[in-house]
């Protein structure tokens, strides 16, 4: 039997159960819409979250202080990262743009009558909205001069400044942090939004020697000192014309110059150095398995809409014996007859996957207008979808259309 002529008679078939045929499809095209939605879910969060990355500045290196490895015969306050290791870096290493130090507290801001609590006070240096990504909107940001001076001076954050003064200007405006440490506005840098779980643009900003000196918080941070966490390093992204192996000569340079400053060796060090790229496989080696446990979830749906085809086609079989006794009698043979039955439940998976990409491209972009969670379609997991439901149509419709193929023709015909 020709090709077009099994495809023919297996749709009559199915469009003179319309009802049935749809409600048999539903289980594919859940599973279909699923996987596609599930995917691009996963996919638009790890997107999110790599521009929040990468939105932190651009070529980044973070050296992180360990204050529990010290070096042999350094007293109890030694090891980790000290404020003067950052100049060292800014100085020693080439390839070297920018040096960022950050030191925090959370103290109450006063601006005349306004007071708010809770406030982060980041204290930080003069490479900061280089290395952040960072740009002023009104002002200007404080210099390295004015932080080994300690001056008295700070840029806030965008929301802050409208938080403080509403429509005034806070250029010049003096405010009060903590109980009596008083700062001059300089600037305000332009809005930045959330990176990650950070409001950038509800912080005040001040050069980090006031915090040291100043804001000091606990007896433990005192008994510190200088230590920072973290130091971040940008990179000269101008500088050699392979960008990885800069990256990674700098990173050399760094174990280098701060291992022979803190007196420890590169096997033990009291530091570790990882870069944005590190952050970003680690992120997408998680989100990978997180999209895999999605789609197997989802692929679920597909197996039960393959149960509920092969189930179906059952019944079919079993209400269309006497037609099947009458076409094996005028001569269709067993292979015409499993041909049509298995065209049949291709048919119902195709079309149902055809309607289940289309509910899951639409589903998922509905779901990110409606939840704000950014979606992004992949376009291979729509194909893995529809061609699994392809699948799932032959595998699950081969016993029933060889059913219907081994029936004895005189059986068929005597069947009430």
């Amino acid at each position: 039997m020709k090709p077009f002529k099994v495809i023919k008679i297996a749709w009559l078939a199915l469009w003179k159960n319309k009802i049935r045929s749809l409600l048999t499809m539903l289980g594919i095209i859940i599973g279909v819409a699923a996987v596609i939605i599930m995917i691009a879910i996963s996919a638009g969060t790890e997107a999110t979250i790599q521009e929040q990355i990468t939105g932190l500045g651009s070529n980044l290196i973070y050296v992180q202080g360990s204050f529990g490895r010290m070096a042999p015969g350094a007293d109890s306050s030694g090891g980790g990262l000290v404020y003067d290791d950052a100049f060292a870096i800014a100085d020693q290493i080439n390839g070297v743009q920018g040096v960022v130090v950050e030191q925090s507290s959370t103290q109450t801001v006063k601006a005349g009558a306004t007071s708010l609590e809770d406030v982060t006070i980041m204290g930080t240096t003069a490479d900061f909205p280089s290395v952040r990504d960072m740009e002023i909107a009104s002002g200007r940001y404080f210099s390295q001069q004015e932080i080994d001076r300690t001056t008295t001076i700070a840029v806030l954050g965008s929301s802050l400044a409208e938080e403080l003064f509403g429509e005034e200007d806070p250029f010049g405006q003096t405010i009060t942090v903590g109980t009596n440490v008083r700062l001059t506005v300089v600037g305000v840098f332009d809005e930045k939004g959330m990176v990650g779980d950070v409001d950038y643009d509800s912080r005040l900003y001040t050069p980090i020697t006031i915090v040291l000196e100043k804001l000091v918080d606990n007896q433990f941070s005192r008994f510190l000192g200088d230590r920072v966490r973290l130091i971040y390093v940008e990179v000269d992204e101008t500088v050699g014309t392979e960008g990885e192996r800069t990256l990674d000569d700098v990173i050399y340079q760094i174990s280098l110059l701060l291992a022979k400053r803190h007196e420890v060796s590169l096997d033990e060090p009291d530091f570790t150095i990882t870069t944005q790229q590190d952050i970003i496989t680690t992120q997408e080696s998680t989100t990978a398995a997180f999209r895999s446990l999605l789609a197997w979830v989802a692929g679920v749906s597909l197996i039960v809409g393959g149960i509920g085809i092969m189930n179906i086609m059952l019944v079919s079989v079993t209400e269309r014996t006497r037609e099947i006794g009458i076409r094996q009698s005028v001569g269709a043979t067993p292979n015409d007859i499993r041909w049509q039955f298995l065209t049949e439940a291709l048919l119902l998976s195709l079309i149902g996957g055809l309607i289940g990409v289309a509910a899951g491209v639409t589903g998922a972009w509905i779901f990110g207008q409606a939840s704000g969670m950014r979606t992004e379609i992949v376009v291979s997991s729509v194909l893995l979808a529809f061609g699994s439901a392809a699948t799932v149509g032959v595998f699950f419709g081969f016993y029933p259309a060889n059913q219907a193929a081994q029936l004895d023709p005189i059986d068929a015909l005597r069947y009430e």
